[in-house]
């Protein structure tokens, strides 16, 4: 009942600091919404199915009359919808109070936006992201959802759903940059991006970032920051993962992976420092995601999965390190984890896991650097190269600093 009288207050603070005053004023406020309130978590908890039909006439009728001899300027429902809300919440709250308290939050949330919500849909929000925005939610929570979660040729290859998932991953992490783009501007605004992104998937990242790159050719030194800043992230959450899986080979790496990151660090930021001036902030940010670069990222992910895949069938059980190059023209993270569970278990020494994942690290780039050219362009590939080279150059010079550890 406590959580049933909260929800119809929060809701009737809102209510009532816009029903107004007089004669014109709205015929529910917050006492008004505090008893519908009561009334729902009443009846809930009676539990009676034909009391709780009949509460719900009486508030329906009380909203009908409410509507009919109201003010009708404003031809909206908000406060009528709001009002059997409030009831239903209530009725709710008698088996599920934390879902009602949520949802009650949400509701007045709503109430309370009324005029930032109506300002974005009605001037910040276009046709076009509205568009997009859409295109993505069918591409994540309809087609996603739909298809098979397993291998659908001979070979195993084949997954559709986990081949679709990148899509639905460079399709956000786009839209992502574009927000940054619009809120921050071309010189920081897909730097930060990039840095997010890269947490998740620092060559979907490049990817999404391509798009950018192609789609206007300003926005190349802003998209190649934010290109190579994912790297970066990606290294820090790499770093993270290792630590958690075997903290001993951490250490070894701890030289290695310093310098790397301190050498994409640098470039990254002379990237930013070189990207678009103040005029050229100003730059249309496009669309928030270019469905067919995302399709050709997903081919790419492809064909290198069956090039990993074919190496592996030929080579057979060639060793650890073969193995971690392979993992790592799919996913870097996968062979740093792969090696860190390996040396917990002894399967393999703690220096040679630590070359696998140097190594895996090393093959990962060689997927980098075609997604960068062959979605962004020259000037874009270039760029995300040279950083690509600049990170394994600090990994390997490390190793080499490091030597003992390695065997070098």
């Amino acid at each position: 009942m406590l959580v049933a009288l909260a929800v119809g207050l929060l809701i009737g603070v809102d209510r009532e600091r816009r029903k107004g005053e007089g004669g014109a004023r709205g015929y529910a406020g917050l006492r008004t919404f505090a008893l519908a309130g009561l009334i729902g978590g009443g009846v809930g908890l009676l539990g009676q199915p034909l009391l709780t039909a009949v509460a719900g006439l009486m508030i329906g009728a009380a909203v009908l009359t409410g509507y009919l001899l109201g003010e009708r300027r404003d031809p909206g429902l908000t406060t009528e919808v709001a009002f059997f809300a409030t009831f239903l919440l209530g009725v709710i709250a008698a088996n599920r109070p934390v879902l009602a308290g949520e949802a009650g939050v949400v509701v007045a949330a709503l109430l309370a936006w009324r005029t930032p919500l109506h300002h974005l849909v009605r001037e910040s929000l276009s046709e076009q992201e509205l568009l997009d925005g859409l295109s993505f939610a069918i591409a994540a929570l309809v087609v996603l959802p739909l298809l098979p979660d397993r291998a659908v040729d001979p070979w195993g290859l084949i997954n559709p759903f986990l081949f679709w998932r990148p899509v639905v991953v460079l399709m956000g992490l786009s839209a992502l940059g574009y927000v940054a783009l619009r809120l921050a501007g071309a010189r920081y605004g897909l730097l930060v991006a990039g840095l997010a992104g890269g947490l998740i998937s620092s060559t979907a990242t490049i990817a999404a970032m391509a798009g950018r790159a192609r789609g206007d050719a300003r926005l190349v030194p802003s998209a190649a920051a934010g290109g190579v800043a994912s790297m970066l992230s990606s290294l820090a959450y790499l770093c993270a993962l290792v630590a958690a899986a075997r903290p001993q080979l951490m250490i070894i790496l701890a030289v290695p992976m310093a310098a790397g990151g301190l050498g994409i660090l640098v470039y990254s930021a002379l990237l930013a420092r070189r990207s678009v001036g103040a005029l050229e902030e100003r730059v249309d940010p496009g669309r928030a995601f270019n469905l067919k670069v995302a399709l050709t990222f997903v081919v790419l992910v492809t064909l290198f999965t069956m090039l990993a895949r074919g190496l592996d069938l030929w080579l057979g059980e060639a060793g650890i390190l073969a193995g971690a190059a392979l993992t790592g023209l799919v996913d870097a993270h996968a062979a740093a984890v792969s090696m860190g569970a390996l040396a917990l278990s002894g399967a393999a020494s703690d220096r040679a896991a630590a070359t696998g994942v140097l190594l895996g690290l090393s093959t990962n780039m060689l997927v980098k650097a075609p997604t960068a050219f062959v979605l962004g362009g020259r000037a874009y590939g270039v760029r995300v190269s040279l950083g690509a080279a600049v990170l394994l150059a600090g990994l390997w010079a490390g190793a080499v600093l490091q030597g003992g550890g390695f065997g070098l």
